[in-house]
């Protein structure tokens, strides 16, 4: 016998909420939406450095680190910066946050990075943004320093967004099934609007990508791919913005 077909009846309110809610249109025109780039850094997004500086000790099976750091070199890296080069175009916020501790023995960590033994300290190598998606110095970009995996539950970028008049995420980054979707969550509880790019996120597996959009699709955020996020961005130069639900796959 097969299993009753699984029935959301919450779906249809949900999408309308957060995916054809009318304000994504004016929250970028007004300018009060910025791209939120999350924890793309040596820590934990280049090979032979901080999680993967002993790649058979990392805990990551070596197939796993082919695959992520492929998709990081090959989509993730160049997408984000495709992103990131539209929002700086029209003027809109790029900020970055990353993992890095106030002292450099990291006493100032969370409880769950100390039990990972996670530690990026100022000045190292660890600490740096990896260089093709790096801050823009000129731009004065914002830079949020976190040690755990939520940035609004261990920052203070809630008190910065609202200062600066920010509404609404696009949100880009690592890992898709940790930082990325711990924030994305926080975020919609907080009352942005979210706007995830899928390609412009990885995690170790294809399985755990997929697993983590599935949970924050149409229930925390809206789901683009880049070329849906270029095309609404892109927009701003005439005035108008398409919705998420007009835009073709």
């Amino acid at each position: 016998m097969n299993p009753p077909e699984h029935i959301d009846p919450l779906k249809e309110v949900y999408h309308e909420s957060f995916v054809e809610n009318p304000m994504h249109l004016e929250f970028l025109v007004e300018g009060h939406t910025a791209l939120l780039c999350i924890d793309l850094q040596y820590l934990d997004a280049a090979p032979g450095h901080g999680v993967f500086k002993d790649a058979d000790e990392s805990g990551v099976p070596h197939e796993a680190q082919e695959y992520y750091f492929s998709r990081l070199k090959n989509t993730v890296l160049p997408n984000v910066r495709a992103l990131q080069d539209a929002f700086r175009s029209y003027d809109q916020e790029v900020i970055h946050t990353r993992i890095q501790a106030l002292t450099r023995d990291g006493r100032d960590r969370s409880k769950g990075h100390r039990r990972l033994g996670l530690l990026a300290a100022p000045g190292t190598k660890d600490a740096e943004f990896l260089e093709e998606v790096a801050p823009l110095e000129a731009r004065d970009e914002i830079v949020i320093n976190k040690t755990a995996s939520g940035v609004f539950s261990a920052t203070n970028i809630h008190y910065v967004l609202k200062n600066i008049g920010v509404e609404s995420l696009f949100v880009v980054g690592v890992y898709t099934n940790e930082c990325v979707e711990t924030t994305v969550r926080d975020a919609c509880d907080l009352g942005y609007l979210v706007t995830i790019v899928e390609d412009c996120c990885a995690t170790v597996t294809p399985e755990l990508h997929e697993a983590s959009l599935a949970t924050l699709r149409d229930r925390y955020a809206r789901v683009l791919n880049l070329r849906q996020a270029l095309e609404v961005v892109r927009q701003l130069n005439a005035g108008s913005i398409v919705t998420a639900p007009e835009l073709k796959s």
